[in-house]
């Protein structure tokens, strides 16, 4: 094989049999992407493709270890000025994979790990793809989290491949599909072990090219794909947005561009894809969910503590086997990949989190996933213990049990007792200040908050909560093991509420006066979720638990003041046996009787209220949502967050807050901060003082400034 170009991330090698492998290596990254000032390297590396007769195939390989490519750089949109600019964009990609189609000799990627958005679409262009069988491998296009659509044929090519129905339902979710998955939808020639993934890519472009393979398709699958397509189009409508509630444009978008290519062709499909890219790309929608995607991709480089790298954690331990416990040891293990030592004071504890950990398992056993040996190594690296036996070599305790104060400050003492010097002390705590629970404690040092969201597994964020003792090598090491465990963590000072529950609460109170006010309960729900929020402020009520919330508001209320006031509705609820969902009664039924999510309108009479809906839709949302605003301000002011970055983000993996609209800080900055002081001032003029403004706030209008500049 003799080297003939190497031009920045581009190698070409012509082997003896006569196919040019093109390797993919992007210097200075870790995983490839594609960028726009890579066209003149792609344009002389077709152009020698192009002109050599002797040639059989070609390759296309990537040089990194464990990524194809992972999609084009998002930065390149970020310096585009213009929709215009955009889309012109989008037609570079268009020509440059539609030149690799075009190739009279067979054209084969060969992926191994990710290759997504642009590097799928890479993929498609070319006639065949060849992919490993590791886990690491995915193939996807999820532009649309972007705010975006697929812009360089991705939306023309993959309906081809798998049909309307799955090309629709893989873009419009951003889903990631697995090696075995691919190979059913016929998006991958051949599936095989990382090894010999080159030698199969050559032998398929040596056999010509392949034929491309029509989508499987049954007999109402033909008729929904041809004479009925209509009806797939219309429902997929309908579909994504009943739960987007017309707040995503990508979606109608993406719909749209792809009806124009099944139904005028490719090149009338390219046309339009290119377009609404271009339209795209300049949406607030977008601007705001890529502002997000730079915000995470910063964090994971970060470790908390500036300077200071984290220690190895090898082994952890977990207190408490109810469903958090059980949940943080499952992400421990399935995720971190470390075993845990699970400690609580009777055996049916320790069973709960060993079955909640197999439960969780046996889908990805069920979906071939993962494998019945990995399950059953997963099982046995979780360990139970009446005692501290086996806490020796423990280098972090993960502490979720009750909120009790005594309680937390004995299970400190017991650690210090039975495990290693070097043990950090992890607190799950929701509510109450890790000073006082590190006020006891030998070394305080190696005492910290770790707050995770419940359902563990499913939600995205962590808290790392610090006292002024804590020390940079016990948050290092805390941040390190949350991003382990697949979560994006913010650190936080200590502080009642945190940050997260703590901007929660005003938002919950004012959604409980509103209701006590006469506004029907579904009226404020419906309200909250047009505005973006995953569930509205009532349901999510039911979800957390009414008992406790009546037990976190009187603890915020003491620390922060009468703002935090919550309207006197909780006792009356809880003497009737209404705690939510767990006791299946709350505001909603749980009742088998219950059609959907329906309305339990005995609980008005509980209130001693009239429903009757008297606020239009946007004046409920901006009455819930103004304090929120003014909290996260406030905790910004106080130091409890440490930039508006980490109040955004700990804003929408922790409670949902809509991600279009960027986080409480960036959406501020979109209103303008000085029509943001005016409506909490009209408000503190109308219902009282717990809306009046932060000083940061008035400081800030005053100087017309904004948080992001």
């Amino acid at each position: 094989m003799t080297t003939e170009m190497k031009q920045g991330a581009f190698q070409l090698d012509v082997r003896e049999d006569g196919i040019a492998v093109v390797t993919i290596d992007v210097p200075g990254e870790s995983m490839n992407t594609l960028k726009a000032d890579f066209a003149d390297e792609v344009t002389a590396l077709m152009d020698r493709i192009e002109d050599d007769d002797t040639l059989k195939g070609v390759v296309f390989i990537s040089g990194k270890p464990s990524s194809f490519v992972a999609g084009a750089d998002i930065r390149m949109i970020d310096s585009c000025r213009s929709a215009a600019d955009a889309e012109s964009l989008a037609r570079q990609g268009q020509a440059l994979f539609d030149r690799i189609e075009a190739l009279s000799i067979p054209v084969i990627a060969a992926i191994h790990g990710p290759a997504l958005g642009g590097g799928l679409e890479l993929a498609l262009a070319c006639h065949g793809r060849v992919i490993t069988d590791s886990p690491k491998t995915v193939l996807g296009l999820p532009e649309v989290q972007l705010g975006l659509l697929p812009g360089s044929g991705g939306t023309q090519r993959l309906p081809r491949i798998v049909g309307i129905q799955q090309g629709l339902t893989l873009m419009l979710t951003g889903k990631q599909l697995r090696p075995k998955q691919a190979k059913k939808l016929g998006l991958a020639n051949e599936v095989v072990p990382q090894s010999i993934l080159l030698k199969a890519a050559v032998e398929l472009a040596l056999q010509g090219k392949p034929k491309r393979p029509k989508p499987q398709l049954n007999l109402v699958g033909k008729l929904l794909e041809g004479p009925l397509k209509g009806i797939v189009f219309k429902k997929a409508r309908e579909q994504a947005q009943k739960k987007a509630k017309n707040n995503y444009p990508a979606i109608d978008r993406i719909i749209d561009t792809i009806r124009v290519g099944v139904t005028k062709g490719m090149k009338a499909g390219l046309e339009y894809e290119a377009k609404q890219f271009g339209e795209l790309a300049m949406s607030p929608e977008s601007y705001q969910l890529r502002n997000i995607f730079f915000a995470t991709t910063e964090m994971k480089k970060e470790t908390g503590a500036e300077g200071v790298s984290p220690a190895k954690v090898k082994k952890a331990a977990v207190l408490g086997g109810g469903l958090m416990g059980g949940g943080i040891a499952h992400v421990t293990i399935n995720k971190a990949k470390v075993p845990v030592r699970l400690k609580d004071i009777n055996h049916d504890g320790i069973r709960n989190a060993m079955g909640y950990h197999y439960k969780l398992l046996e889908p990805k056993l069920k979906r071939r996933h993962m494998s019945k040996a990995e399950v059953e190594k997963q099982v046995l690296m979780l360990t139970g213990t009446l005692d501290y036996s086996g806490f020796r070599d423990v280098d972090i305790v993960v502490e979720a049990v009750f909120e009790d104060l005594n309680l937390k400050q004995a299970m400190v003492a017991d650690v210090e007792a039975n495990a290693a010097k070097h043990t950090i002390f992890a607190t799950n705590t929701s509510s109450l200040p890790i000073t006082q629970i590190a006020a006891t404690a030998q070394r305080p040092e190696q005492v910290i908050g770790l707050h995770y969201f419940s359902p563990v597994e499913k939600m995205p964020l962590a808290e790392i909560i610090t006292h002024p003792g804590t020390s940079p090598e016990t948050i290092a090491t805390t941040v390190e093991f949350a991003k382990k465990q697949g979560k994006t963590p913010i650190v936080v000072s200590d502080g009642a509420g945190f940050y997260v529950n703590r901007i929660l609460a005003p938002y919950m109170n004012e959604a409980a006066r509103l209701l006590l006010s006469g506004e029907p309960v579904e009226a404020l729900d419906k309200a909250l979720v047009q505005f973006g929020f995953p569930v509205g402020p009532v349901a999510l009520l039911d979800e957390v638990g009414i008992d406790v919330a009546s037990k976190v508001a009187p603890i915020l209320q003491n620390e922060l003041g009468e703002r935090f006031a919550a309207p006197d509705a909780f006792s009356k609820l809880i003497d009737d046996g209404r705690k939510g969902r767990k006791t299946k009664k709350g505001f909603y039924r749980y009742d088998a009787k219950a059609k959907g999510k329906q309305v339990d309108t005995s609980v008005y009479q509980v209130l001693g209220i009239t429903p009757q809906a008297q606020r239009k839709g946007d004046d409920i949302a901006e009455r819930c949502v103004l304090p929120m605003l003014n909290e996260a301000a406030w905790c910004l002011q106080e130091n409890i967050i440490r930039s508006p970055r980490d109040g955004d983000i700990g804003a929408i993996f922790g409670i949902g807050f809509p991600p279009f609209r960027g986080g409480p800080f960036r959406y501020m900055d979109s209103l303008g901060i000085q029509a943001v002081v005016d409506k909490l001032e009209a408000l503190a003029k109308a219902e009282g003082e717990r809306f009046a403004p932060c000083e940061l706030l008035r400081n800030m209008a005053k100087n017309n400034e904004s948080f992001y500049g």
